[in-house]
């Protein structure tokens, strides 16, 4: 007697399952369904915005080309044209050479416009503090030391690629705007700096604590700005370089 009870529990457990995976069955299609449609997607995606990059690439590569072949005059437009669709990377890199055709031509409030949208688009963190750091160096001569310092301190945290640069600019701006006291603390932490890929940065530090002691302060910042290199904007980068999170 007892085996037949447990047949029939058996049987009702069976059937039991079978009416719950009958009941599963339409979710699990669809949850297939969706992880079928989401992969296609993703790879779809990825394989679109790979072929923005490429395009980019060569409208950027080819702009280059007819600037350094043709001038300004016709490699400027060339560059627009990059600068108004495709990857954002390379989108960002044409309007920093806007920027600095611009600022080459005195044209300031232009080149900083240029430089600030590259800032905007540029989804590498150091592509786009280098355009602040253009955009910033841009404006010394003209802005109020508060803007200067509200652009250049982020860019000299520690963790920034452009912190020397960043330390050295705000040290002469703080010259430009009066505060010897201020410029000297900084150019005095300048000068120990302990990397090797900085002496020429601290060349200039000892030299301006110099000039700061001598008491001729008054000249220097407009004669040192000149000698401070900016790093130029990359000038071939590559498709997988930009891409992951360029082409939009």
């Amino acid at each position: 007697m007892v085996d037949v009870f447990d047949e029939v529990e058996e049987q009702l457990r069976s059937d039991r399952y079978k009416t719950l995976a009958l009941k599963a069955l339409p979710w699990i299609g669809a949850a297939t369904v969706a992880v079928v449609i989401g992969v296609g997607a993703y790879w779809g995606w990825t394989s679109y915005q790979a072929r923005e990059a490429d395009k980019a690439s060569e409208a950027y590569q080819a702009a280059l080309e007819t600037m350094g072949r043709e001038g300004v005059a016709k490699g400027f437009p060339a560059m627009q044209a990059v600068a108004k669709g495709g990857a954002h990377g390379y989108r960002a890199l044409a309007l920093m050479h806007m920027g600095g055709i611009r600022l080459d031509e005195g044209k300031t409030a232009e080149a900083v416009a240029y430089f600030d949208e590259a800032a905007k688009l540029a989804d590498d963190p150091v592509l786009g503090d280098l355009a602040r750091l253009k955009s910033a160096f841009a404006l010394m001569d003209t802005a109020p030391f508060k803007e200067i310092e509200a652009r250049l301190t982020p860019l000299a945290g520690e963790k920034s690629p452009y912190r020397v640069k960043a330390k050295e600019a705000l040290a002469f701006a703080k010259l430009q705007a009066g505060d010897a006291k201020g410029a000297r603390e900084d150019f005095s932490v300048l000068a120990n700096l302990l990397d090797n890929s900085s002496d020429d940065v601290r060349q200039r530090a000892q030299a301006a604590m110099q000039v700061i002691d001598s008491g001729g302060s008054t000249a220097l910042p407009a004669a040192v700005k000149a000698s401070i290199a900016l790093p130029p904007a990359p000038r071939m980068p590559t498709g997988p370089q930009l891409a992951p999170n360029g082409a939009q």
